[in-house]
């Protein structure tokens, strides 16, 4: 190199470091940037694609009610599956949450064949389970294979998961503002990782686009009247919001509840979803209907639309606690939407505000109480039903946020900052007392 090159090549190296001095920002933003548009494509597309999926495999079992006979031999399949060849991967959703508080090992990549598999069986022979932990896992397990190409280390590993989380619930719902969110919120009840908030958002908004782009169509929800601001509908609102705390709790101790009676009364693993799946396929044809497997949309749809009975969240969650507990796979969020929005609609009986409101605030606030994640499910709110509603939104949100207590279908989710003090003070003991 001559001496004229080598003047050249330390001023380029002086501007550059003072450009970057400058602007210290901006290497994270590009990093991130590339980052996110990758994580965006592909867990987009993943989405899409899976969603595609779903709907097929419903509308092939509403056409032939009988596969749903073959539920237990569908559960059977599943259980050998994971039993053998997937308990590096089983926990799911929470094995996501478990790395992001200590990154350990490069999540698997069978993550994301296996749970959609998984998920598209249990839904085409007639388990009541949801879509967003198939969305969660097939995202995390994509994007944590970008850890080793992107040199990231230990920290960047825990931002990496946060954005996968946003990326998959974003595009699988069309909520990207909320799917940013929830990614921040989800793993750490009372406190948001600031330092993940551009690529979470960046992601979630591209993942959301991708979907779209592949001309997949999500449900759109719509409530006829809402009325003005005044003492008595917040007072109302407050009261539907006690009730959706309460059932978000319920729903969240039942769960775990069966889950370990299923473990403790059978040992083989695989056993397990056929002992589920014999109960959920004989319940459904002693009853003679289709209404509470699934994903249930036409009947949330239905919520909105008039005044259900109360017995429709129950017998949904009953479903679904079965269907879950016993090992299938899919998903708590979209049957919590389902149980949500039929007893919203109910209350309507006793609480005098519109159904479809009630609904769309029991949409969103038992799965505010059931995951711990307020502020997503005020975004998920008013992205689904229109900022008109968004008052009425937070205040069932924050109140079941408050009501259902630190119970949550997530085990792995830890406490940041508890919710009040009396909260707090139990943490403390019981921590002392372990220690």
């Amino acid at each position: 190199m001559s001496k004229n090159q080598k003047t050249i090549h330390r001023k380029a190296t002086f501007h550059i470091r003072f450009f970057f001095r400058k602007y210290p920002a901006l290497p994270y933003i590009t990093k991130w940037l590339c980052i996110s548009i990758i994580m965006g494509a592909l867990v987009g597309t993943a989405s899409a694609g899976f969603l595609q999926s779903l709907e097929w495999a419903t509308q092939f079992r509403d056409n032939h009610i009988w596969l749903i006979a073959l539920l237990p031999v569908a559960g059977f399949l599943i259980g050998l599956l994971y039993h053998y060849f997937g308990k590096d991967i089983e926990s799911g959703n929470n094995l996501l949450i478990s790395n992001i508080h200590d990154p350990k090992e490069i999540i698997p990549f069978k993550m994301a064949p296996f749970v959609y598999i998984g998920t598209i069986v249990t839904h085409f022979f007639g388990g009541s389970a949801g879509r967003e932990g198939t969305a969660l896992q097939m995202a995390g397990a994509i994007a944590d294979q970008l850890s080793r190409p992107f040199k990231l280390d230990k920290n960047e590993r825990k931002i990496l998961l946060i954005v996968a989380i946003a990326a998959g619930f974003g595009s699988i719902f069309g909520t990207p503002l909320a799917g940013a969110v929830f990614g921040l919120e989800v793993f750490l009840i009372g406190k948001i990782r600031y330092n993940a908030i551009f690529p979470a958002f960046a992601s979630a908004i591209l993942a959301d686009w991708a979907t779209n782009l592949w001309n997949v169509k999500h449900t759109h929800y719509h409530i006829d009247f809402i009325p003005k601001l005044e003492f008595l509908p917040i007072l109302y609102s407050i009261l539907a919001g006690i009730a959706f705390g309460l059932c978000a709790a319920a729903f969240s101790k039942i769960i775990h509840w069966a889950g370990s009676v299923f473990k403790t009364h059978i040992k083989y693993p695989p056993l397990r979803p056929v002992i589920g799946g014999i109960i959920v396929a004989l319940a459904v044809f002693a009853m003679g209907t289709t209404r509470y497997i699934g994903l249930g949309i036409p009947i949330i749809l239905e919520s909105f639309e008039k005044q259900l009975p109360l017995y429709d969240f129950a017998l949904k969650m009953i479903f679904t606690i079965v269907t879950l507990s016993a090992g299938f796979k899919g998903g708590e969020v979209t049957p919590l939407f389902f149980i949500g929005a039929t007893l919203g609609s109910a209350l309507s009986l006793f609480i005098p505000l519109p159904f479809g409101l009630l609904a769309g605030m029991g949409f969103v606030a038992v799965f505010a109480g059931a995951t711990n994640t307020p502020l997503a499910c005020m975004l998920m709110g008013i992205e689904l039903f229109g900022a008109e509603t968004g008052v009425y939104i937070a205040i069932a949100c924050v109140v079941s946020y408050l009501l259902s207590g630190h119970s949550s279908i997530y085990t792995q989710q830890k406490i940041g900052e508890a919710k009040n003090r009396r909260q707090e003070n139990q943490q403390e003991k019981s921590i002392s007392e372990f220690l």
